[in-house]
């Protein structure tokens, strides 16, 4: 199943990121804080009532000193009206309707997109009746809401919830192994698949961000279908130039959301920097297994780069992914490019691999007995039982005596205990811990 993307827009200092954080923080689903990697909270996949969607905070609407209002209103606009299924419009109570509102307003109108008006910082009577004054922009009726003190939120909320597309599941074969190609721009992934494929299936080309739509294809591999998902590349946040770019991230994204297993490509030149962990935290993230090809690497000589020192550097960096591959190709010339698929179709296998409950227990009574769990306030986490409940990812229940014992560098602790017992390489593993006897 995809989640719907629900976009928040407007000026800077309206208080976007304040009710996304809010809604983060009180309708939390799959993000968490991962120590090793740093991440620009772009994004989240939330649950609000019933609904699973994606909530996108947008950048401020506001030009750059060397470009005009309106190109830049527009990018920013175009870009949230081609992706996201519903838009909240926030504005601020205090400034008024504004130049930019309007502006805004007038693309907005024009998108026939499920678009919410979101009137900010009324948080009195008398700025709550000043919200009436947005009516002039003429996208609706406008929603007074506090993000900073929660009030209207869940009015808003519910009106968004009215507004989401009805959930279709994808219409990939049964079993099918699903690999999206993620990374910076221009780092070669559509070269990448071109040449995995043996024929030009992506456009190549060497202006960076060319590939702006996820493209999938489906081909034969070992007797087995595979699709394959081409990305657009991901930038970091402050290098996000205009509206379209940045809403290829979110492309990125949902393709990582729909894969099995994501190839993360980079390059010779930068072999692993601050945005390739920012991918591998959102990879990690969604519980997706992960491979990380290293392009161009027939510029290694050149460059006086060896594998071994970019292995470490990299394991280094993605501390908190432990046991993905690294491989060194061109995609150009071909080398090592055969070593993509079957990475990704073993991380798959370990994906699907159930472990028998008496096996599990007994291997897990090892692991506690050789590092026991660290106390809190006197009191210590007790395990009774271990179970797997699913695959894909591998997910496992751990039954004790009270979960708020835990704490995440013991959690961090097994499951790294679980992989080097079992193997489940290149996959994160899904810990969940209920109190004994309740469901």
């Amino acid at each position: 199943m995809t989640r719907p993307i629900v976009a928040i827009v407007g000026r800077p200092n309206v208080g976007k990121s304040t009710l996304f954080n809010r809604l983060v923080g009180e309708r939390l689903a799959i993000i968490e804080d991962l120590p090793g990697t740093t991440r620009d909270r772009v994004y989240a996949d939330i649950s609000w009532r019933d609904h699973e969607l994606t909530l996108i905070d947008t950048g401020g609407l506001e030009p750059r000193p060397d470009s005009s209002l309106r190109q830049k209103v527009q990018d920013q606009a175009e870009a949230a009206i081609e992706e996201a299924e519903v838009i909240i419009f926030m504005v601020d109570v205090l400034d008024g309707v504004t130049v930019p509102d309007s502006e805004v307003a007038e693309a907005l109108r024009r998108s026939q997109k499920p678009l919410l008006l979101a009137v900010n910082k009324a948080d009195n009577d008398q700025r709550r009746h000043q919200a009436f004054q947005f009516h002039e922009l003429g996208i609706g009726e406008p929603i007074a809401i506090s993000a900073h003190h929660g009030t209207g939120v869940s009015d808003l909320m519910e009106e968004v919830a009215a507004r989401l597309p009805l959930p279709t599941p994808l219409e990939e074969e049964p079993g099918m192994l699903k690999i999206a190609i993620v990374g910076r721009p221009n780092v070669g992934k559509s070269m990448l698949l071109n040449t995995i494929l043996g024929q030009e299936r992506a456009i190549v080309s060497e202006t960076p961000g060319t590939t702006r739509d996820a493209i999938d294809t489906v081909f034969k591999y070992d007797g087995e279908s595979v699709l394959f998902i081409d990305t657009a590349g991901i930038r970091r946040r402050g290098r996000v130039e205009g509206g379209i770019e940045r809403y290829s991230v979110m492309r990125s994204l949902r393709a990582i959301s729909r894969a099995d297993v994501a190839v993360l490509v980079t390059e010779a030149a930068e072999v692993i920097t601050a945005q390739d962990a920012h991918i591998a935290g959102y990879i990690h993230q969604a519980l997706k297994g992960m491979v990380l090809a290293v392009n161009k690497w027939d510029l290694a000589s050149e460059l006086e780069i060896d594998a071994a020192a970019c292995t470490t550097e990299i394991l280094q960096r993605l501390k908190f992914f432990p046991g993905i591959p690294i491989l060194f190709v061109s995609a150009q010339f071909g080398s090592g490019v055969d070593q993509v698929l079957p990475a990704a179709k073993n991380i798959s296998l370990d994906r699907q691999k159930r472990l028998p409950t008496a096996l599990l227990n007994e291997e897990v009574g090892r692991i506690l007995a050789a590092h026991s769990p660290p106390s809190v306030q006197g009191r210590q986490l007790k395990v009774s039982y271990v179970t797997q409940a699913e695959v894909n990812p591998p997910t496992f229940v751990f039954f004790v005596n009270d979960p708020k014992l835990l704490h995440f560098s013991y959690q961090r602790y097994l499951e790294n205990k679980l992989r080097e017992a079992f193997g489940f390489s290149g996959t994160p593993l899904k810990l969940v811990f209920k109190r004994k006897g309740k469901g």
